[in-house]
C-alpha cells in the first residue's frame, strides 16, 4: 500500500513539473512572437512618417508652365496616395489578424504570416525610396547643378587663362582650341537658360556635357604643347640625326639594311601626318603615347648604330686573335706530323692516336674554311658585324677547342718519352738497391742463407732483366715497360727488406749467443738453451735463435730483451 501511494505521487509530480514547463516555454513563445509583432507594428508606423508629401510641397511649386514636371508631379502623387489609403491599410488588417493568431494558431502558422508581413512592408519600402529619390533628384538639382557648374566655370577660367598665356605653344591648332572655348561659353549660356525654363531634365544632359567638354579641355590644354613639341621639333631632329648617322655608317662599310632604316623614316614621317590630322581637330587619343613611340624608336635605332660600331671593334680583334691562334695550331699540327714518323717507330702509339691525329687535321681544314668564307662574306658586306661577329664567336670557339685537344695529344705523346727516361732512371735505382742488398750478405758473412731469400734474388734479378727486355724493343710499348718497372720495384724493395731484417736478425741473435757465454759455467740450463740456439744460428733459422737466447738469458737476467732491442737499435 505505502509503495503503490509513493509511485503515484512521483508521477503526479512529474506531471506537474512537465505541465509547468510546458506552460513556461509557450508564453517564452508568445512573448517573442509579441516582440516581432511590435516591431513589425513599429516599422509601418515609419513608413507612415517618410516625408514624401513635404518633398512633394517642394515640386508643387516648380510645376507652374511647365506640363512635364507637373506630370512627373501627380503621376508621384497618385503612387503614394495608392500606399496611405490602400496598402498600409491591408498591413494594419494583417496585423489585426497576426494577434488573434497569436492566441488561437500554432507557432509556425504565426510565423508564417509575420513573413507576409515582413515582404509587404519591403515592398512599400522600396516603392517609396524610389519615388524619394525621383524627387530629390528635381528638388535638389538647381542647387547641385549650381555648385557644380561654379566649379566647372573655375576649371574653364583657369584653362582659358593658361591657354591665352602660352598661345604660342599650340600653334596651328589655336583657332581650334577658340572655336572650343567658344562652345564651353554657348554652353554655360545654355544652362541659365535651361534652369530659367526649370527644365531639370534637359539641365542634366547640359551639364554632363560640359563636364565632358573641360575634361577634354583640359587634356587639350596640357598635352599640346608636349604633342607640338614631340612632333615639330624632336622627331624632326632625331629623323636628321638618324639620317645622317646611317648614311655615314655605310660608307664606311657597315652593312645596316636588316634595319629598314630608310623605310622606316618614310612611315614614320606620313605617321606623324596622320597624327597631326588628328590634332588639328583636337583628337588626341594615344597621339602622346604614339609619339612617345616614334621617339623610342629612333633611339633605338641610335643604339643598334653604337651596337655595330662596337661590335665591329671586337670583330677586328677576334680576327687578329683567331689568326694568332690559327698559326700556332698550324705550328703544332706540323710539328706532329714531323715527329710522328719517328714516334711511331720508337713507341707503340694506338690506333686512337694515330686516327685522332687525322681527325684533328681533318677539322683543322673545316675550320679554315669556315674562316675563308667569313671573310668573303665581310669583303662582300653581306652581313652586318653584330652577325659576322657572332660567326667568328662560334669559328673561335672550334678552333680553341681543337687547340686544347692538340695540347692534350702533345702532352700524351710528350708522357711517352718521359715514361721511358723515367723507366731508366728507375732502373738504376733498382740495381743500386739489388747490388746494396748483395753486399749486405757478403759483408756479415752469414753462416747460411735460407732457401727462400735465393728465391726472392732471382725473382728480383729476372724482373729487372724484363725491364731491360722491354727497354730494347722498338717500337717501344711504354705501358708494359710501366708494370715491368713497378713489378722489379716491388721484388728488389721486397728483397732488400728481407735481407735489412735477416741480417739485423742474425747480428742480434750471435750477441746475444756471446753475451750469455758469461753465464755457462752458472748453471746447466742456461747452457744447454745456448748451445740449441747456436746450433739454430748455424742452421740459418737466425729469428728462433734469437728468441731461444733472450728467453734464456731472461731466467738469470730478467729484462735482458731490453738490452738486446737497445743493441739493436
Amino acid at each position: 500500500m505505502g509503495k503503490g501511494l509513493y509511485i503515484g505521487t512521483v508521477i503526479f509530480i512529474s506531471l506537474v513539473i512537465i505541465i509547468t514547463l510546458i506552460i513556461i516555454l509557450k508564453n517564452k513563445k508568445k512573448k517573442r512572437m509579441t516582440k516581432a509583432i511590435s516591431a513589425l507594428e513599429k516599422e509601418k508606423n515609419m513608413l507612415i512618417n517618410v516625408p514624401v508629401l513635404n518633398e512633394l510641397s517642394k515640386v508643387e511649386a516648380l510645376v507652374k508652365n511647365n506640363n512635364k514636371l507637373e506630370e512627373k508631379y501627380n503621376a508621384w502623387k497618385l503612387k503614394f496616395e495608392i500606399i496611405e489609403n490602400e496598402t498600409i491599410p491591408s498591413i494594419n488588417d494583417m496585423l489585426i489578424e497576426l494577434d488573434f493568431l497569436v492566441d488561437k494558431s500554432k507557432p509556425s502558422d504565426v510565423y508564417k504570416k509575420i513573413t507576409e508581413i515582413e515582404i509587404k512592408l519591403y515592398e512599400i519600402k522600396t516603392k517609396i525610396k524610389v519615388i524619394m529619390s525621383e524627387i530629390k533628384e528635381i528638388t535638389l538639382s538647381e542647387e547641385r547643378n549650381r555648385a557644380t557648374i561654379i566649379k566647372l566655370k573655375a576649371l574653364y577660367r583657369r584653362l582659358k587663362k593658361k591657354f591665352n598665356e602660352t598661345k604660342t605653344d599650340y600653334e596651328e591648332t589655336i583657332k581650334t582650341i577658340e572655336l572650343q572655348f567658344e562652345t564651353i561659353e554657348k554652353r554655360f549660356e545654355e544652362f541659365e537658360v535651361v534652369m530659367d525654363n526649370k527644365d531639370y531634365e534637359e539641365v542634366i544632359y547640359v551639364v554632363k556635357g560640359l563636364t565632358e567638354m573641360l575634361d577634354h579641355m583640359t587634356i587639350v590644354i596640357e598635352e599640346i604643347p608636349e604633342i607640338m613639341l614631340m612632333g615639330k621639333n624632336l622627331i624632326p631632329k632625331r629623323t636628321e640625326d638618324v639620317s645622317t648617322e646611317y648614311i655615314k655608317l655605310t660608307r664606311e662599310g657597315y652593312q645596316l639594311d636588316y634595319l629598314n632604316v630608310e623605310y622606316n623614316i618614310v612611315e614614320t614621317e606620313k605617321k606623324v601626318n596622320a597624327i597631326f590630322d588628328r590634332v588639328r581637330v583636337l583628337n588626341l587619343e594615344d597621339v602622346t603615347f604614339e609619339l612617345k613611340t616614334i621617339l623610342e624608336y629612333f633611339d633605338s635605332l641610335f643604339n643598334d648604330f653604337e651596337t655595330e660600331k662596337l661590335t665591329r671593334k671586337y670583330y677586328e680583334e677576334g680576327m687578329i686573335k683567331f689568326n694568332k691562334t690559327k698559326k700556332h695550331v698550324e705550328k703544332i699540327l706540323l710539328a706532329v706530323d714531323n715527329k710522328l714518323p719517328e714516334m711511331k717507330k720508337n713507341y707503340n702509339l694506338t690506333d686512337d692516336t694515330l686516327d685522332s691525329v687525322k681527325l684533328f687535321k681533318d677539322e683543322f681544314d673545316s675550320i679554315v674554311n669556315d674562316y675563308e668564307k667569313l671573310k668573303d662574306l665581310d669583303k662582300n658586306h653581306t652581313f652586318p658585324y653584330s652577325k659576322l661577329n657572332s660567326e667568328l664567336e662560334i669559328i673561335m670557339l672550334k678552333l680553341n677547342k681543337l687547340h686544347e685537344k692538340l695540347n692534350n695529344l702533345l702532352q700524351k705523346v710528350g708522357n711517352l718519352k718521359d715514361d721511358e727516361e723515367r723507366a731508366k732512371g728507375q732502373l738504376e735505382d733498382i740495381k743500386l738497391l739489388l747490388k746494396q742488398s748483395k753486399y749486405q750478405i757478403r759483408k756479415n758473412r752469414l753462416p747460411i742463407i735460407p732457401d727462400n731469400y735465393y728465391v726472392e734474388l732471382q725473382e728480383a734479378s729476372d724482373a729487372i732483366k724484363e725491364i731491360q727486355k722491354e727497354l730494347s724493343k722498338k717500337p717501344l710499348d711504354v705501358d708494359t715497360l710501366n708494370v715491368r718497372v713497378d713489378t722489379a720495384r716491388d721484388l728488389v724493395f721486397k728483397l732488400h727488406n728481407t735481407t735489412a731484417e735477416m741480417v739485423k736478425t742474425a747480428l742480434l741473435s750471435e750477441y746475444a749467443i756471446v753475451y750469455g757465454n758469461r753465464y755457462r759455467s752458472s748453471k746447466t740450463q742456461i747452457n744447454d738453451g745456448l748451445v740449441k740456439a747456436e746450433n739454430l744460428f748455424f742452421k740459418g733459422e737466425y729469428k728462433k735463435s734469437l728468441e731461444l737466447s733472450i728467453t734464456t738469458l731472461d731466467m738469470v737476467e730478467p729484462g735482458i730483451h731490453k738490452k738486446i732491442l737497445d743493441y739493436k737499435k
